[in-house]
């Protein structure tokens, strides 16, 4: 065999191993929608009204949160978990806008309400504030939530009723775009989030497979995080990471698709970009450490595995396939006299490009059927846009992060860009009578 025809036949293997991974992927969504729609919904929680209420902190993490701190902790000011068993905790990580002012002021005007943390230096990013915050916590549960979510008056009580359960170790609620009117972006970026939390997550928690703590929204058992080491600074994805030790460790993730808070959404295609390389980047992290101890792990089950697997390895499917369309141009060219390694490789490349995107939009559609939202099927074909938008700039940022990992560059946590006009003081909230409970200071 000469050298020309030994790369044809390894470039068609490898487009063959391409084409089986888009199929399953393709399938998967298939499975899911099918499932949301016509299945049996698991929501084992979401009914717990009383009991005895353990102790819980909230925290909010914000660095330069000058326009959106202030709603997020008057949101938390009314939920009706009882009071003396709620701490809300903002972990201010080294900001150097006005966000320290107003997380004060507010605190003064509630006193016994808040546990201050004011982070001056350290190491930067989310999960090295949260480590710092979680040593100073002495309750059960730990919610977390980022400082532009405006969480519902009983969100609390569902994000900590599944706790009652000894096996769960984290939960999840949903995200909803509380910016999706503003522009196109916002629009199909609603779109993608019901997709991925009406159809994707519910789905997960039905099929008991592995439902994916997502950093905010979420809360986690204390003991379940101390039991895994904490949270792990050297990932940008801490949320996916918690969500695969603690599997890893026996502990349940619970969603629950009910429980909604609302969150902004990046406005501008930029921030956009960054954002979803971020969470690429911190995600492959992830993938990296935990895929091989995960499926070598014979505690979970062959399907949690499976699901796993195909969850890890999600953010470099957009590098995979465009790497699939190259391979398959390159031997339509090279080896056209074959059928097999040049015609039908193409062709089967191009049907995907059909088949896995009406896989994904009918996720979509189904979405907005569930949520009620039917007009908004009509921007589904608008969403192609995006999600080449999403591939172009996941691939980019794999490509470089393969790079960084040769050159040991160190990952930079880059922070979200807000939108939203500072709100101003609720009147209320300056007339608001002293809570008899001490206050709580940490700085």
């Amino acid at each position: 065999m000469d050298t020309f025809s030994f790369v044809n036949r390894a470039l068609l293997a490898i487009a063959l191993c391409i084409i089986v991974l888009l199929v399953i992927y393709t399938m998967r969504h298939y499975v899911f929608t099918l499932n949301r729609l016509f299945g049996r919904q698991r929501q084992p929680y979401l009914d717990i009204e009383h009991g005895v209420w353990p102790r819980v902190v909230v925290c909010v993490a914000a660095h330069n949160e000058e326009r959106v701190i202030a709603d997020c902790l008057h949101a938390l000011l009314h939920v009706d978990y009882p009071r003396d068993k709620l701490t809300i905790m903002p972990v201010n990580d080294r900001s150097s806008d006005g966000t320290r002012q107003i997380i004060d002021d507010i605190a003064a005007r509630h006193p016994g309400r808040f546990s201050l943390f004011h982070r001056t230096e350290g190491r930067p990013g989310k999960a090295a504030a949260l480590r710092d915050a979680t040593a100073l916590i002495d309750a059960e549960i730990m919610i977390v939530f980022d400082a532009d979510y405006l969480p519902a008056r009983g969100l609390i009580k569902q994000l900590v009723a599944p706790f009652f359960d000894p096996e769960v170790g984290a939960i999840m609620g949903r995200v909803v775009p509380i910016n999706a009117g503003t522009n196109l972006l916002t629009r199909l970026l609603d779109l993608e989030r019901a997709g991925g939390y009406q159809v994707d997550q519910t789905a997960r928690m039905n099929l008991g497979l592995v439902p994916q703590y997502g950093g905010t929204v979420g809360g986690i058992r204390c003991r379940a995080l101390a039991e895994i080491g904490g949270w792990n600074i050297d990932t940008l994805a801490e949320d996916t990471d918690v969500t695969f030790r603690l599997l890893q460790h026996g502990w349940k993730t619970v969603y629950q698709n009910r429980s909604e808070c609302y969150e902004e959404v990046p406005e501008v295609w930029p921030v956009r970009v960054k954002q979803i390389s971020r969470w690429s980047r911190g995600h492959n992290q992830v993938m990296v450490h935990n895929l091989r101890s995960f499926v070598a792990n014979a505690s979970i089950s062959k399907r949690e595995r499976l699901d796993g697997a195909l969850l890890l390895l999600i953010f470099i499917m957009p590098p995979i396939q465009l790497l699939g369309w190259v391979i398959a141009v390159i031997l339509f060219y090279t080896a056209a006299q074959s059928i097999v390694s040049g015609w039908v490789l193409l062709t089967a490349l191009l049907c995907y490009g059909g088949l896995g995107s009406n896989a994904a939009f009918f996720e979509i559609a189904a979405a907005t059927y569930l949520d009620g939202h039917r007009n908004r099927i009509r921007l589904l074909p608008l969403n192609l846009f995006g999600f080449l938008v999403s591939m172009v700039a996941i691939s980019r940022a794999a490509i470089t992060q393969i790079l960084d990992a040769w050159s040991k560059a160190e990952l930079v946590w880059d922070k979200t860009e807000r939108f939203r006009a500072p709100a101003p003081v609720p009147a209320e909230s300056v007339r608001a009578a002293p809570d008899s409970a001490p206050t709580k200071g940490m700085e």
